[in-house]
């Protein structure tokens, strides 16, 4: 979402597939209940601490910059998220993979994950987010299932939950494993996390042998964050 204009708190919001899909039932399930705040879309080289009209002009190319229309795209969006640390705070936490710079998977193939935050409590100490993280894959067709494990979550396996016909309880492991034909983004959290690429050999061809969608991975406590690629290579001739 964004602000159309600073003369009014207009907010301009656009629901992800996701959301509309719970909008439409008209039974509850559509509840805000947590939001985010990012300033990805400023160039803060703008800021000119040599204004020929003085300091207090500094800020002007930035605070006069237009706002872009808001995106429901979490890999182009929100890629630099607001967050609160402690007084005293001297470091940033940061996020580490062993994948650093990225994954590559043949067909069919699995993998895991186990991030790393460092300067938790705004000091050298690194270890795992008590809370865990968000795993987000921005184009599910990539995969088979993912899976995170070792935080509290509610599982989003459809399939489970047409098993059990019951609502879905809080658990220690969340499964996504529906196949999906639309490239959408979902998120599963736990502090480990477990993706198999996909078998469907019709996303492939001569002349597109392998996909590349990003992952993302963020810190619940610290909100670090870090974005690795996603490639699966195909395995048919």
């Amino acid at each position: 979402m964004g602000y159309l204009d600073k003369t009014s708190i207009t907010v301009d919001a656009i629901l992800t597939k996701k959301g509309r899909e719970l909008l439409a039932r008209n039974d509850g399930s559509f509840e805000i209940t947590q939001f985010a705040l990012g300033d990805s879309e400023i160039d803060y080289t703008l800021f000119n601490e040599n204004h020929p009209n003085g300091t207090q002009y500094s800020a002007e190319a930035i605070e006069n910059m237009p706002l872009i229309e808001a995106i429901p795209d979490g890999g182009n969006m929100m890629q630099s998220k607001l967050i609160t640390l402690a007084r005293g705070t001297s470091a940033i936490p940061y996020i580490q993979v062993a994948n650093q710079t990225g994954i590559e998977l043949a067909q069919g193939a699995v993998q895991s994950i186990k991030p790393r935050t460092f300067n938790i409590n705004g000091n050298n100490q690194a270890g795992t987010e008590s809370r865990g993280y968000r795993f987000t894959i921005v184009d599910n067709r990539l995969r088979e299932y993912v899976q995170a494990t070792g935080a509290s979550a509610k599982s989003n396996s459809r399939a489970a939950a047409r098993r059990r016909n019951t609502a879905q309880p809080t658990v220690n492991q969340q499964t996504i494993n529906t196949i999906s034909n639309t490239a959408t983004a979902e998120t599963v959290v736990g502090r480990t996390f477990t993706i198999q690429s996909t078998t469907n050999n019709a996303l492939f061809s001569t002349e597109l042998p392998s996909l590349t969608t990003s992952l993302i991975i963020e810190g619940i406590n610290t909100g670090a964050r870090i974005t690795i690629p996603f490639t699966v290579n195909s395995t048919t001739t």
